[in-house]
């Protein structure tokens, strides 16, 4: 296991600073065991990272309930410390809103479901029920369908629900269920995603989608002061403003946001968006943040992990095994970074972790699926060694992977696909693509590349090895 360790050396995750406490520290870290098997060279062993060729979504669908903001208002490239998707409340409502949402996915979807479903909604005075039913419809216009009915006609029928739907939509977010009511906040927000990202067919307007996040944010709907901030923070229909956007995510904060809980924490502990550094503060917002973590919000935990992963105990106090916990909470509720750290952790020995390939592979699989060219390339190094009784040494498997990442633009895999191509490993030999390769990495300043390249131009290609004495290490 050393020369793979050798071979690949630890990933950088400083860049994964999320978009979006105290753990306690007692995990049962059993999470790899299953993992879903597509390669055939592997279904013998339970292990099974999907292959290269294959095809695979990887940016997951976001679940309707969590009403995500538009792209643009995710944060700014200069000042963004992360953008995590939130769920549309935290806490109790938030799970309410997600049994609904559950309920609903049980509902029929046929026509005369609909007749029905609008008949009991008529007269209803709950906006929450009405907002339901708006939902209802736009799930609707994507799965209702009438084998009698032409192509024209369902095309009218749908585009029938979605203006209803919206219809009905606006009218909450303006004025409730009727005169004389509050406007209904979650209406706002969610229309004010449409508006930000031009869903539904609603054209882009980020001055009226900021506009309905600050209505909703003045009715204290945690999610919708979240985006307020962020859309004060990067100028998205608004002028930018620093100290506005502070105000905002502190708000946020202090309704129990999760992602502006984590925001907020990022801020203070890098001295972002002309705040002075505040550690002590930062700190407890992280560890709030953390504590309610979930599958949308995984990222507070990846940062205490890192911060307590530090051999000089600069911030949080040094504990490896306490940040291996909190890295296995984050990589269980599916963040690839934390899933990263712990395949680098298994197949090192560190962070208190026993060396245990399968474990390793395991989780770096898990990234893999997620579309992580780390992840990926840290595979490709697996199978250019193999590992016992977990899975075999594999050329074609290890060029595959690392190809895959490489074409994702990762320095390292660029070089060490230069390198397959130049040795002829899971490929055929080809000097002048692996000039290419390394070109590419070389760009970005990977030194290693930049002299294989010299070496290859001046005609002096050397014959590499495969072997540990080898100066010709992929990365």
């Amino acid at each position: 296991m050393s020369a793979i360790a050798d071979m690949y050396p630890a990933v950088d995750n400083s860049g994964y600073m999320a978009e979006a406490p105290a753990m306690p520290p007692s995990m049962n870290i059993s999470e790899y065991d299953s993992v879903s098997i597509r390669s055939p060279m592997m279904s013998t062993i339970g292990l099974n990272p999907p292959s290269p060729t294959s095809s695979y979504h990887i940016f997951p669908q976001t679940r309707r309930s969590e009403y995500t903001s538009p792209s643009v208002l995710s944060g700014s490239s200069s000042h963004r410390v992360g953008s995590p998707r939130n769920s549309l409340h935290e806490g109790d409502f938030g799970e309410r809103r997600r049994r609904e949402s559950s309920m609903q996915a049980s509902l029929p979807y046929t026509k005369e479901f609909v007749d029905e479903y609008r008949k009991r909604m008529r007269n209803d005075p709950d906006p929450e029920a009405q907002f339901a039913f708006a939902l209802y419809l736009i799930d609707a216009a994507k799965r209702v369908t009438d084998p009698r009915d032409s192509t024209k006609q369902a095309r009218k029928y749908r585009d029938a629900l979605l203006a209803d739907s919206i219809r009905l939509i606006k009218k909450l977010a303006s004025h409730g269920t009727g005169p004389g009511k509050p406007p209904f906040a979650d209406a706002q927000f969610f229309l004010a995603n449409c508006l930000g990202n031009g869903s539904l067919g609603l054209p882009v307007d980020h001055a009226k989608a900021y506009h309905l996040y600050v209505q909703a944010s003045k009715q204290n709907h945690p999610a919708a002061t979240y985006r307020t901030a962020v859309c004060n923070e990067v100028g998205a229909g608004t002028k930018r403003n620093y100290q506005l956007g502070m105000l905002f995510y502190r708000k946020a904060a202090s309704l129990g946001d999760t992602a502006g809980m984590y925001k907020l924490g990022m801020i203070l502990l890098h001295g972002q968006l002309d705040q002075p550094r505040n550690v002590r503060e930062a700190l407890v917002w992280l560890r709030r943040a953390a504590g309610q973590a979930d599958e949308d919000n995984p990222h507070a935990l990846h940062e205490l992990a890192q911060l307590h992963e530090d051999p000089q105990g600069a911030i949080a106090a040094y504990n490896p095994a306490y940040a291996r916990d909190l890295y296995t909470q984050a990589a269980q509720l599916g963040y690839a970074p934390s899933q990263i750290k712990l395949g680098e952790a298994y197949a090192r020995g560190t962070l208190c972790c026993p060396v245990d390939p399968r474990a390793s592979v395991s989780w770096y699989t898990k990234a893999a699926n997620k579309g992580d060219g780390n992840a990926e390339l840290a595979l490709s190094g697996w199978y250019l060694t193999g590992s016992e009784g977990v899975l075999p040494q594999s050329d074609s498997e290890a060029y595959l992977w690392a190809r895959r990442a490489a074409n994702k633009g990762i320095a390292n895999a660029e070089y060490a696909v230069g390198h397959y191509t130049e040795v002829g490993i899971g490929v055929s030999t080809d000097l002048e693509e692996a000039k290419k390769w390394y070109a590419r990495a070389s760009a970005q300043g990977h030194e290693r590349a930049a002299q294989h390249l010299q070496q290859l131009r001046q005609g002096n290609g050397r014959v590499t090895t495969r072997d540990g004495n080898s100066e010709c290490v992929i990365m």
